[in-house]
């Protein structure tokens, strides 16, 4: 298939684009580098049947060309990342919003197969912490729009019910993905995202710095047991017109996750717990829970995750290895 990604320079989608390559896919790659990286490309770079289209999704021209000519769509472009959407909601909302209007205008124009990325945290909030794991037809709960962090949540949910209105009204072939903590190298700490910054504090030395109490869960998802899956589902026609959560269901809480990083990089490193107002600006609420419940992935293609935790802290640690040596301890490649 001729394939667009669009985010395609990104953490997962840079990955996707490799995956699809290396089964025969011709990729097409459209990222405007505001938080991907063209050296997360530097695999397939410059090979045959990959093209790279530095641009954004609000670019309405640009776009409806790329999709013209392509077969199937993988829209990965989005603000993404707790502490620039904390910082930067005007954006984030543009982004998600008008942009994602855009390419699922154009992919409903050509009925082109199309995966939606979307997220966790569509689900909100959990009124009780025993009602995981989280199924694609639960009901969600965000809070006010105060609160500075649901703005992305609720962008996203945007999205998905744009999308299944396009395959409702113009048999638009979409399969929207949910994706829980994918985790791996070319993450960056930058955003807000915990691994690679636990990950570089325990290699320089510096504190892992735990928000709130550390008791929170999450279910971290290797990046390449995601991909493989995103590449499946895009070929499976009976996902079309469904949500699907991607993840994995084995739960670690975010002290746990700093001890394992602390292990495997056998550093001193101390844990330090910092109040969440000290880490972000007014507007941040966290939840204690958000698991997924698997059972369409898995009947759809029989998929279930592969790596554990202490193999994907492994990958993480050697990412950041690598970068702190081409930067240096005082670079910002995080």
């Amino acid at each position: 298939m001729r394939v667009l990604v669009t985010g395609g320079a990104g953490f997962i989608g840079s990955h996707l684009s490799e995956w699809l390559h290396a089964r025969g896919d011709v990729v097409t790659i459209l990222d405007d580098l505001s938080t991907g990286r063209r050296d997360n490309l530097s695999a397939i770079d410059g090979c045959r049947g990959v093209t790279f289209v530095e641009g954004s999704i609000l670019d309405e021209p640009m776009v409806a060309r790329l999709i013209d000519d392509a077969d199937a769509v993988c829209h990965y472009a989005a603000a993404v990342g707790v502490k620039k959407i904390m910082d930067e909601p005007v954006a984030t909302i543009h982004t998600n919003v008008d942009g994602t209007a855009i390419v699922l205008r154009h992919a409903a124009r050509r009925r082109c197969r199309t995966i939606l990325a979307s997220t966790s945290e569509v689900y909100g909030k959990l009124m009780n912490v025993e009602t995981a794991p989280l199924r694609e037809d639960s009901d969600w709960r965000l809070g006010p729009t105060s609160v500075r962090r649901w703005a992305y949540a609720a962008t996203k949910a945007v999205d998905e019910f744009l999308a299944l209105a396009l395959h409702a009204e113009q048999g638009l072939p979409i399969t929207i993905v949910r994706h829980f903590n994918t985790v791996g190298p070319r993450q960056r700490g930058r955003y807000g995202m915990v691994l690679p910054r636990f990950a570089r504090a325990a290699l320089l030395g510096t504190p892992l710095e735990v928000h709130g109490d550390g008791q929170q869960t999450r279910c971290f998802c290797h990046v390449q047991d995601a991909v493989r899956a995103i590449a499946e589902l895009l070929s499976c026609q009976k996902s079309i017109g469904h949500v699907v959560n991607v993840g994995t269901d084995q739960e670690a809480s975010i002290l746990e996750l700093a001890n394992c990083v602390r292990v495997e990089a056998k550093s001193a490193s101390p844990i330090t717990l910092v109040p969440y107002h000290s880490a972000y600006a007014e507007g941040f609420e966290d939840m204690a829970r958000r698991t997924p419940d698997l059972s369409k992935l898995e009947s759809l293609l029989g998929w279930r995750p592969e790596t554990q935790l202490a193999a994907i802290v492994c990958d993480v640690l050697e990412d950041q290895r690598q970068r702190l040596a081409r930067v240096g301890h005082q670079g910002d490649d995080d």
